[in-house]
C-alpha cells in the first residue's frame, strides 16, 4: 500500500506562482510513474505532468513551460512548481502514484488551487 498526501495549495493572484507537494509512506520503494492530476469546478479530471522513475517527464499541453514537475525517489516525493498560473489552472491538484507491486494506482485527498483574476 501507498499513502499519498498534499501540501501547498492555496489562493494566488493571475501571474503568481505556487508549489505543491506530495509526500509518500508505505512501500515508497514499489512507486514507479507519480503525476499530477487536477479537476476544475464542474470538470472531468485531467493529467497536469507525469514523472517516470528515471526522471522522463510529460506535460498537459495547457502548462508546458509553466509548470515543472519533479520527484525524490529516496524520499517518496513529487512536486509542481506552478509559475505564470492562470484563473484556469484553477482546480483541485491531485498526485497520484503507481505501485508496481500493489498493480494499482494510488491518490492523494488532493489540494484546492485558486487563482483569481
Amino acid at each position: 500500500q501507498v499513502q499519498l498526501v498534499e501540501s501547498g495549495g492555496g489562493l494566488v493572484q493571475a501571474g503568481g506562482s505556487l508549489r505543491l507537494s506530495c509526500g509518500a509512506s508505505g512501500s515508497i520503494a514499489s512507486i514507479n510513474t507519480m503525476g499530477w492530476y487536477r479537476q476544475p469546478p464542474g470538470k472531468q479530471r485531467e493529467l497536469v505532468a507525469g514523472i517516470t522513475i528515471d526522471g522522463r517527464t510529460n506535460y498537459a499541453d495547457s502548462v508546458k513551460g509553466r509548470f515543472t514537475i519533479s520527484r525524490d525517489n529516496a524520499k517518496g516525493t513529487v512536486s509542481l512548481q506552478m509559475d505564470s498560473l492562470k484563473p484556469e489552472d484553477t482546480a483541485v491538484y491531485y498526485c497520484n502514484a503507481d505501485s508496481k507491486w500493489a498493480g494499482r494506482i494510488f491518490w492523494g485527498q488532493g489540494a484546492q488551487v485558486t487563482v483569481s483574476s
